[in-house]
């Protein structure tokens, strides 16, 4: 593999007089980037470290950071790092590394190494800085701040004396970079050490890094916009998302299983040959996570027996019910009281009795959510629907306003919230039109339109974005003063509250390129999804697969005669994924997108090695499974299956 590493630690003859009046030194490598990625640091900084001891001098610390020139990522490693006692801080990086810490740190920031000419190969850097890779590098002699990049006309021996009010003539919305260098080590006490250093002629055959500046811009407001890291795939809710809400034609036979949700399987409550009815409890909660599970047709139960599961690959428990077309309601289903009624003990028992659960994929069971024991200030309402391709969401806003509210209220109410926020994505206009019009004169209930990215319906990115708090690794929403549902979750709410009926029916989107008549559908619990497929014309063309949920976060579906879930919210017919996985060139991307602000190419690296604690300790249990390193991954590495195997390792670990 060709080795693209962006800098080299300068030679003894360069550092010995670097170091000569100064002392107190800690240390800071980057662990390059750009090359064959293993897990083994580099020898840079203990190189230095020796040379460094040999002249004499004392050095405190030293941290070794992946990506130094990630902002944001680096700021967290150095809170606390530096002893007390440091003078001058050496960085052994290329120069944004040696940037970003100029900027982060108050003490005289030196550069222990030289930037090589690395041909215009630039990492992702979520830094406002920018190195031209020029391999003269200043930023020892300028405090750590760059005149080739900084300064709109690249001057290199001071200031043109055309700044006004701190701002460039050419640029008057950039300040002048050498008005800034002259500030920094004043206060640094260095401004003689500029007065000292010969003129230079600047070397103008280097790759200039304006041609990439424009793209790295581009990418670091996606990357930062509302919370850390996301990317954004082509959405393609065009081919769905205009397709009104149609009921599926009742299905002859539905193959509930009694695992839909997270936790523990429902116990049964019927046997082979027992008649049930619409609604009817056929599986009863296991434990305080699990959740009932109910009959969504009339009709003769012919088996009680392990069927294929969708999602979890394998044969589980599953009641199997023959209708008997008349779709016959059980006696348990009935109105409830009036919301004014009802006390918010009373909304939780009946969330838990209706089987509810979390409708955007997840599946927890969202009575548990209503009893969080902590204070809530707001409940936000996940209309985002971030997944490419997928519009069931959006029609259950656009076809179930005034249901979506009420049981919004209700859920208010159940974990006594002062506020609700319906949070919808921005390339949802009509949606947005519509619930600011329904919430408008509600003082407790608005609309946030919030600027598509994904993934934001995630729980703590929606959080992060709305509310502007982070929850904390292991924690909940709740730890935040938050509770978050899903838009068809609250729907399923109020259906219970106002008709009794438990969730029995969900909205699926069939959609893709590879399938003939995309829809929106009102679907029963346990409906065959070939007979979705088929009802919409069925697969075309050669090399497609079915994903159950979108393109990131879904299932691929080798057998399609499984079962729709409390959580199908999407069957998508794709083009299948024929690239080739190729060994880790430790570009930095993964690290980037990561919502989780997480180290995607360590989880790799250590599942092919069996690594399980080093994945545990570098947090991988905090991943939210999102696929955002995959989608970016240069390399085509399967990341998730990598990380599921991780996880699954960590927790049958003692």
């Amino acid at each position: 593999m060709e080795n693209y590493t962006k800098y080299k630690l300068k030679g003894t003859d360069e550092l010995v007089p670097l170091l000569s009046d100064l002392d107190n030194i800690f240390v800071i490598a980057c662990n390059k980037c750009f090359k064959e990625f293993e897990t083994v640091d580099e020898p840079d900084c203990d190189e230095f470290v020796k040379i460094a001891v040999e002249q004499g001098k004392k050095v405190t610390g030293a941290l070794k950071v992946d990506f130094l020139c990630n902002k944001t990522q680096t700021l967290k490693k150095l809170q606390d790092a530096i002893p007390e006692g440091t003078e001058n801080v050496f960085v052994i990086s290329c120069g944004l590394g040696i940037q970003t810490i100029a900027d982060a740190v108050q003490l005289p920031v030196f550069a222990a190494s030289n930037s090589l000419n690395y041909q215009g190969h630039h990492g992702m850097a979520l830094t406002k800085k920018a190195c031209d890779a020029c391999a003269q590098c200043y930023l020892n002699i300028t405090g750590g701040i760059c005149p080739i990049v900084d300064c709109s006309k690249s001057l290199i021996n001071g200031q043109c004396g055309g700044a006004k009010n701190g701002k460039c003539e050419v640029d008057p919305d950039k300040d002048c970079a050498w008005e800034k260098i002259q500030k920094r080590l004043e206060a640094q006490g260095r401004i003689d050490e500029l007065k000292k250093q010969p003129v230079q002629i600047r070397d103008y055959s280097k790759v200039n890094f304006k041609v990439v500046k424009e793209y790295v811009d581009s990418v670091r407001e996606a990357r930062l916009d509302g919370y850390y890291g996301g990317v954004h795939p082509s959405e393609k809710k065009e081919l769905a998302e205009h397709i009104p809400l149609v009921r599926f034609p009742e299905p002859e036979t539905v193959v509930i299983p009694l695992s839909q949700h997270a936790g523990a399987p429902a116990n049964c409550l019927v046997k082979e040959g027992d008649t049930v009815k619409v609604g009817q409890k056929i599986g009863e909660s296991a434990g305080f996570i699990s959740a009932n599970v109910h009959a969504s047709v009339s009709g003769t139960v012919v088996a009680v027996e392990p069927r294929l599961h969708p999602t979890q690959g394998r044969d589980v428990l599953s009641v199997v019910i023959k209708s008997d077309g008349q779709n016959t309601l059980h006696e348990s289903v009935k109105p409830n009281k009036p919301l004014e009624e009802l006390t918010p003990d009373e909304i939780v028992s009946l969330v838990n009795e209706s089987g509810i659960v979390g409708m955007g994929g997840a599946g927890f069971p969202t009575y548990v959510k209503l009893k969080p024991g902590k204070p809530i200030d707001v409940v936000l309402l996940n209309g985002c629907e971030c997944e490419p391709l997928l519009t069931a969401d959006h029609r259950v806003l656009l076809e179930y306003a005034d249901d979506v509210i009420y049981g919004l209220k209700a859920t208010m109410k159940a974990v006594n919230a002062p506020k609700g926020i319906i949070v919808i994505e921005d390339n949802k206009p009509d949606a947005v039109a519509l619930m600011e019009a329904k919430v408008e004169g509600m003082d407790d209930i608005e609309v946030a339109c919030v600027r598509t990215k994904y993934p934001q319906g995630a729980e703590k990115m929606l959080i992060k974005r709305v509310i502007g708090k982070s929850v904390p690794s292991g924690g909940l929403p709740a730890d935040v003063g938050a509770v978050v549902c899903n838009v068809s979750t609250v729907k399923a709410i109020s259906d219970a509250i106002k008709t009794g009926m438990p969730l029995i029916e969900r909205v699926v989107t069939v959609t893709g390129e590879k399938v003939a008549r995309p829809g929106n559908f009102i679907v029963k619990i346990g409906t065959n999804a070939k007979e979705l497929i088929d009802y919409c014309g069925g697969i075309t063309g050669k090399y497609a697969e079915v994903k159950m949920g979108g393109p990131m976060m879904g299932f691929v579906l080798p057998d399609l005669n499984v079962p729709i879930l409390k959580g199908s919210n999407g069957l998508i017919c794709v083009e299948s994924d024929i690239s080739k996985e190729v060994s880790c060139i430790k570009c930095g991307r993964c690290v980037d997108v990561c919502p989780m602000e997480l180290t995607p190419l360590y989880f790799s690296k250590y599942a092919d090695e069996e690594n399980w604690l080093g994945m545990k300790e570098r947090n991988v249990m905090d991943c939210i499974e999102c696929r955002s390193c995959e989608y970016i991954c240069s390399s085509k590495i399967p990341l998730v299956s990598k990380i599921k195997a991780g996880k699954n390792a960590i927790r049958g670990m003692k």
